[in-house]
């Protein structure tokens, strides 16, 4: 008798929890979050970055603009279509403007129309962290520098192939190398 009572509570609490699980995976949002998340690699938490930057807040304020402070170490961003970088195409790397991190080649940039500068790819996934980020209302994926922990957009499912992805980063997130300057 026990053994049936408990079937009775447990059956229905399975077939809900199926039901709730079928229903967010139609989620494209949690599903592309979700599927970035797992598909970052094992270094999508920049575990394996070498010689990782730590500072406190106060020598972070002292080392940046407050328009960077507030963008890298806030999670701020700038107005679309004000930064230096938006329609910028000349050949180079960009760095994490908090810590020299090399993150972005001009060679997977693009012109996404979004007002900010847009990659399809890092130079590698260790060179940045993807993090869920559900401020304002909305679930998007946060793109943070693995090697600083500073925030410098968001990853969107909306871009060109091969990966499809958009990358798209605030200017004053990055500094800039021209090719063959280094």
């Amino acid at each position: 008798m026990k053994t049936k009572s408990l079937l009775l509570v447990l059956i229905p609490l399975l077939l809900i929890g199926a039901y709730v699980t079928m229903q967010s995976s139609g989620n494209s949002a949690s599903t592309f979050t979700s599927q970035m998340m797992s598909d970052s690699t094992k270094n999508s938490r920049g575990e394996n970055m070498e010689n990782k930057v730590v500072k406190t807040e106060e020598e972070w304020k002292q080392a940046l603009t407050p328009e960077e402070y507030h963008a890298l170490r806030e999670k701020g961003t700038e107005r679309a279509f004000t930064g230096k970088y938006d329609h910028f195409f000349q050949k180079g790397i960009y760095k994490c403007a908090a810590c020299g991190n090399e993150l972005f080649s001009s060679d997977k940039k693009y012109d996404s129309g979004c007002g900010w500068p847009s990659y399809w790819t890092p130079l590698a996934k260790d060179k940045i962290i993807l993090k869920e980020d559900k401020s304002f209302g909305m679930t998007r994926t946060e793109v943070m520098c693995a090697k600083c922990g500073s925030h410098l957009g968001h990853v969107f499912d909306d871009g060109p192939e091969p990966t499809g992805l958009r990358y798209c980063i605030n200017s004053v997130s990055l500094n800039f190398e021209k090719a063959g300057e280094k």
